[in-house]
Formats: C-alpha cells, structure tokens, sequence
C-alpha cells in the first residue's frame, strides 16, 4: 500500500468530449459494505466496488481481523463476517495507505473489540490528524497512542464492554459520526451521535440495511439526533454499489467547460447528501440533465446528461459544504471558465484533506494563470468567461487524487499543457480515470 515511483503526465487542450461512461463504485459505500459484511453472521456479496487502493486497504484490515473477503472473476466480492465482537486481533500494523475514511472508520470498529490494532499510511495520511475521532472513541473507553499531533502510527486498544455515550459532534463530519455509530455496534445499550450539521448519510442507511437497531430523529433546528442500539446482529446482504459522485464530477466539470462537449455519466448515485456539486453547477448555469432516476440498493441514483455550458459565478452558499465537501477542487475549475466572481466559504475541513486543498489549489490555480484571491476559509475566483487558460505550469500534487484529476481536467481547456508532478495517487479512488477520459475524446 505504500506510495510508488511518481509518474508525471501532461494534459493537453482537448476536441469536445462525446459519448458514454460508467464510473467506479461509490468509494464511501464500498468502503462501508466491506466493513459491515465483514460483521455480518453468514455470506454478503458486493457488485461494482470500487477497487482502487482506498478501499483494497479497508479489505486488507478486515482480512488481517478475520473476515473471508474473496474476489471472483465477474468482479462480485464474497465476503464471510465474523460477527459483531468478533473481530480477531491483527498479527501486524494495518497498512492504510492514503486512506483516511479506512483509518477513522476502523479506529471506531476496533475501539469496542477486545483486540489491539496498529496503524500505519503513507507520507499524506501520516500528515493528517486523527484527534477528532480520538476524543468520542476514548471517551468511550477505547486506549488510543498516537504520534505527535493525533497523527499516524497510532495504536487502538479497544475496550469490551465498551462505555455508550451521546456525543455532539463540534464539526461536520460524516467519518466522525461513522467511527462512533461502528463503535457503538459492540457497546451495549445505546450510543447516540448528535450532528448540529448533515453530513452524508450512508452509514445510517446501511447499518440499518444490515439489521442495526438505529433511529434517526430531527429537531425543529435541522439537528439530527441518530442512536444505534449495541450488541447487534447483522445480517448478511447483497449489494449493488452506485457510481461515486465525488469521481462523476470531473466528467461533469468536463463536459461544462470543454466547447461542443455532450456527455452521458451512467449510473451515477445521488443521495441528496452527497449531490450538493450538481445543485451548484446548476446555479452556475450548467445543462445537467438526470435521466432514469431510480432507486438501488435504499440510493437515489441516475444517469446523468450533461452539455457544455456558459457558466456564471456565483457565491456559494456554505451550508451546502458538506453536501460536496470532496468536490470543490473541481468545482474551483469551473469557476475559473465562468463569467465573473465565485466566492467560496465555510471549506475550513479542505485544509486537513489529503491536502490542505485550500492553500494547494489557490497555488495551483494561479500558475496556470487564474486570478484568485485565498482566505482563511475558502477562495475567491474571477473566471475567464470560458476563454482558455493559459496552462503551462507542472502542478505539485501533493498525494492528493482530486488535486491531480482537477488539474488535469484544467489542462482540457489550457493554451499550453498542464503537467501533474505525480498522477499516481489517482489510483486511490479512480484507477481507469485516464482511460475513461481518453475515450470521450476518441
């Protein structure tokens, strides 16, 4: 899982994009399918899983705790739970990679299991704090050492029984409230998350796919007050896994900003919590049309039809963040083609990303000759009005796969290439990204 030799690729103007794509499995519910089926009682089975290196680490921790996880040749995973409490103690570190929805998930399965787990990533995720997950799990009995600054190596030792608590989380965030609601499955009684902020919700909908004991209630204010009942039972299940919309939108954004382009995105999923980019890009004048909207697997899901478009900026309103928290260094992209000024704020948790995508696409963005402004909490971008950018530049990625893929998407519309110093960390959530993107503009 270690990071590889770096890999640079130069991304040039392109003709428009035409025709129509499938994109890989939802990374947040494959990671969360692999995980719960590894506590089920019996046999799960998993279609279009994301197999990038993300989710292949979260398989990996969950063979190291004693689930059977096999992958057959049609791509179907077969997964044998051991049940919950009955995860088996790791013989070495867990590797996470880039992980950090593996790392803080895990933390929280581990937390309420008499087992100890080390675990370990590479250079970005060991730059990344850990210490709000730390907070709620210790509080709830777990043991937890980490390095200087809640990062990586850290070790969890659970505790079995585990202590129920409620726990108000102080920022929005959907790993946060996950590592406490997968604790909670072992602790008897009831462990209670209290979310002043929505964050996207597919812990709450496949807890309860599986047989989880959780309500969820919602005060007058929007506060969502979601309980899960400890001690479970779950029960084993078949998933089918929707495309991820945080690896639809640089197809989207593509499609927006690249001249003559018409686009198909099949099989897209749109759980309202995570559509927030869709509902922008519209505001900013952008021609997405949804088409076949159904339901799979308790998701919202569609294909999606978009066409290239004379975006406006706009000011974004910050309670959408995290709707599409993931998706606005694409977003910033579209902004650099539109007409006039995007404002951005409230994006405070880009800063503890893989990158700090604040400060990391304010740098990258300005050396391919956009004028943008950065503050404490967001960017401010003045748009070309959909006139090329000027390109040019070898853009440090730092690690991180949505710097990479938005700026390669930049270097669609630039007068000059746009170099990546690595575009190997895409690998982590879009392995075929390269080769879906050579097709729309055969």
């Amino acid at each position: 899982m270690t990071h590889q030799t770096a890999t640079t690729r130069s991304f040039s103007a392109s003709a428009p994009l035409k025709g129509r794509i499938a994109i890989p499995g939802d990374k947040s519910i494959s990671h969360r399918s692999l995980m719960l089926s590894a506590l089920a009682v019996g046999t799960s089975r998993v279609t279009g899983l994301l197999e990038g290196h993300d989710v292949l680490a979260t398989a990996a921790a969950m063979r190291a705790m004693g689930a059977t996880i096999e992958r057959r040749d049609d791509g179907e995973w077969v997964i044998d739970g051991v049940g919950v409490g009955g995860l088996l103690q790791p013989r070495e570190a867990l590797d996470m990679g880039n992980s950090g929805t593996s790392t803080r998930l895990l933390m929280g399965l581990v937390a309420s299991h008499p087992i100890t787990a080390t675990f370990v990533g590479d250079a970005s995720l060991s730059g990344r704090p850990m210490g709000r997950v730390i907070d709620p799990l210790a509080q709830m009995g777990a043991d937890i050492t980490a390095s200087p600054g809640g990062r990586l190596p850290l070790m969890v030792r659970g505790l079995a029984p585990a202590i129920p608590l409620s726990y108000r989380l102080p920022m929005a965030s959907a790993q946060v409230k996950s590592a406490v609601l997968l604790a909670g499955l072992n602790t008897p009684g009831i462990t209670e998350v209290i979310e002043p902020v929505p964050t996207r919700d597919h812990s709450e909908r496949m807890l309860r796919g599986f047989g989880a004991d959780l309500s969820v209630e919602t005060d007058g204010d929007g506060t969502r007050h979601i309980r899960i009942r400890g001690e479970a039972e779950l029960r084993p299940q078949t998933i089918v896994v929707p495309g991820d919309p945080s690896s639809a939108a640089f197809f989207i954004v593509a499609a927006l900003i690249v001249p003559g382009s018409d686009v198909t995105i099949a099989n897209v999923g749109l759980n309202p919590t995570r559509a927030g980019l869709v509902e922008v890009l519209k505001q900013m004048g952008g021609d997405i049309e949804l088409l076949d909207q159904r339901t799979v697997g308790g998701e919202p899901v569609a294909d999606l039809r978009v066409r290239h478009s004379t975006l406006r900026g706009i000011e974004v309103d910050p309670a959408i963040v995290p709707s599409m928290v993931d998706e606005f260094p694409i977003l910033f992209m579209a902004a650099a083609l539109a007409e006039g000024r995007t404002t951005t704020t409230g994006l405070d948790e880009l800063r503890v990303k893989e990158s700090d995508r604040i400060a990391v696409m304010a740098t990258g963005l300005e050396a391919i000759g956009v004028h943008v402004e950065e503050s404490a909490d967001g960017l401010i971008i003045d748009g070309t009005g959909g006139d090329p950018l000027a390109g040019g530049a070898t853009i440090a990625g730092h690690l991180d796969h949505r710097i990479c893929m938005s700026f390669a998407i930049a270097g669609l519309v630039s007068r000059a290439p746009v170099e990546i110093d690595d575009i190997a960390p895409i690998a982590t959530s879009f392995p075929n990204f390269e080769d879906l993107l050579a097709g729309l503009q055969q």
